[in-house]
């Protein structure tokens, strides 16, 4: 008779367990406590995890938590509250944040940069997402929650599952992947195959990420999806990393077959700056050799320099980044072109920065000077 009781008992402890763990919809309104306006856009971050939401324009946000997990409330010019989540609905007022007088400089600064952002891709022949977290502490956005698709700007990512994959499994840098002939297309950007020619090869895993991260080599980047186990792998990672809306799921020779699927490979500027603020500010680059190796190989990033870099080229800034090009799709467009990375402004401020132009109806020089113009935006506010 006491085992049975012993054993109802445990199985109403796990009951109990599961249903206070189970997921909670919290949704509400922000706005600004001093005359109740709302907070357009408000950033909403779960802490159990660190990702990141958006608000919509009408200070509206919907978020799933664990019952007793803690928010963090924030928008640019108002001081953060971090609330521990206890019903599903859930209002909250941002008091005004009284900087001092330098402070108030930047934030007037942000604010107008977010305005002159909105006006700026207004009316442009294409779909444009902007994120920039200046400091870790500042964030502005145009579209930043909205879904672009990636292309190349995926093999960051992929180089860092590229790092997981390789310290669980004891490989050096200077390892080598043993490559056949037919791993090298023919029909596709590679620097790499313009080199070495479509032969058997044996090239160290660091040369592989040099390939993929400075000149966006696409036979490189299939080599270490294939190395580490598919797409999949480092889908994985960025999902157990808190980036739920970075979405990696088809290779460049998939891609390449089937324009269609490069829209599937995905993500959202928010997150990739998050990703690019993390790996550079927080100090995931110094984590291992790895992270230092792919850093220092992005800061001398040899593709979009008529992109992100353009309005840096005669200052003292210095740039790790990663850009993305797509094909011409069957209406006429081109798919993406993109960059996102990190600005280090010596003795000064860094931001991690992501713009993603998709569908362009432009030439590739009209579209990468869009992604400059922005650049020289940003930049001339946080320097």
């Amino acid at each position: 008779m006491k085992e049975l009781f012993l054993f109802i008992l445990a199985i109403l402890l796990l009951s109990s367990c599961k249903v206070s763990n189970k997921l909670i919809n919290i949704s509400g309104l922000i706005s600004c406590e001093d005359d109740s306006t709302v907070l357009v856009h408000p950033f909403i971050t779960r802490l159990s995890d660190g990702q990141t939401f958006i608000g919509d324009d009408k200070g509206h946000y919907v978020v799933d938590v664990m019952r007793g997990d803690t928010l963090v409330f924030s928008y640019v010019g108002a001081i953060n509250d971090t609330v521990v989540a206890k019903n599903s609905r859930l209002d909250v007022k941002l008091k005004p944040y009284n900087a001092g007088k330098d402070e108030y400089i930047f934030v007037d600064k942000t604010h107008k940069l977010q305005e002159d952002l909105n006006s700026y891709i207004s009316g442009k022949d294409a779909r444009i997402g902007i994120a920039v977290i200046v400091n870790g502490k500042d964030t502005i956005s145009v579209n930043g929650n909205r879904e672009f698709p990636m292309m190349s700007v995926f093999k960051f990512p992929l180089a860092l599952a590229v790092s997981d994959y390789c310290l669980k499994n004891d490989i050096l840098l200077s390892d080598s992947i043993s490559i056949k002939t037919d791993a090298i297309k023919e029909n596709t950007w590679s620097p790499m195959r313009d080199k070495y020619g479509v032969r058997d090869l044996k090239l160290p895993i660091s040369e592989l990420l040099d390939y993929i991260l400075q000149q966006s080599d696409n036979n490189a980047c299939d080599i270490l999806i294939d190395f580490i186990g598919g797409t999949s792998v480092a889908d994985k990672l960025m999902k157990s990393l808190g980036y739920h809306d970075i979405i990696i799921s088809h290779t460049e020779d998939e891609m390449h077959r089937d324009l269609s699927l490069s829209y599937l490979n995905r993500t959202t500027p928010i997150a990739m700056a998050r990703l690019f603020d993390q790996f550079y500010r927080q100090g995931m680059r110094h984590e291992n050799v790895f992270h230092d190796y792919i850093a220092e190989s992005m800061l001398t990033c040899q593709t979009g320099l008529d992109r992100l870099p353009a309005p840096l080229l005669h200052s003292n800034a210095i740039i790790g980044h990663k850009t993305g090009t797509g094909d011409i799709n069957s209406q006429g467009r081109i798919i993406a072109v993109n960059d996102a990375g990190y600005i280090i402004i010596p003795n000064k401020s860094g931001y991690s920065i992501a713009v993603f132009v998709a569908d362009s109806g432009y030439d590739m020089a009209e579209t990468s000077k869009i992604i400059a113009e922005i650049s020289k935006m940003v930049f001339n506010t946080t320097n």
